[in-house]
């Protein structure tokens, strides 16, 4: 029998290639919410729907962060929202753990795992995730 890869790395593959979507050059990020083996929702950063990407426009920088994309955990959530799908109790797996922003999206939208592959930047979401009660899972 062939060996197939876990669940955690089939639907951290698909974040991946969600992540090549991306249209801000700082950084490509992909997220996929799953509930039940089942993909809810994806999303990848990039500028607001109807606007000019980072690719076309550049970048608007703020704090050394670039403000022009949306984060791909936000795009992923939002449309879950626009098509009406519920992701209380769902899985997240993200291609770099959340900012702190995202980690705030995902906590108040009922999302109860957050897997990563990269970790990013902030150490906040680790002691938020635990007093929330929110697994947050690196495969790295």
């Amino acid at each position: 029998m062939k060996n197939r890869v876990s669940w955690e790395k089939y639907f951290m593959n698909i974040a991946t290639e969600v992540a090549t979507r991306s249209t801000c050059d700082r950084k490509h990020v992909g997220a996929v919410i799953v509930r039940e083996k089942t993909i809810l929702s994806t999303g990848y950063n990039g500028s607001i729907k109807g606007l000019a990407h980072c690719d076309e426009a550049g970048h608007e920088m703020v704090d050394g962060h670039c403000i022009r994309t949306t984060h791909a955990e936000a795009n992923a959530i939002a449309q879950a929202a626009k098509n009406g799908v519920g992701i209380k109790d769902s899985e997240i797996y993200v291609t770099a753990s959340p900012c702190y922003n995202c980690f705030k999206l995902i906590a108040n939208s009922g999302i109860i795992t957050i897997y990563y592959d990269e970790f990013y930047r902030d150490d906040r979401i680790i002691n938020h995730a635990k007093e929330a009660g929110i697994e947050l899972i690196s495969l790295n």
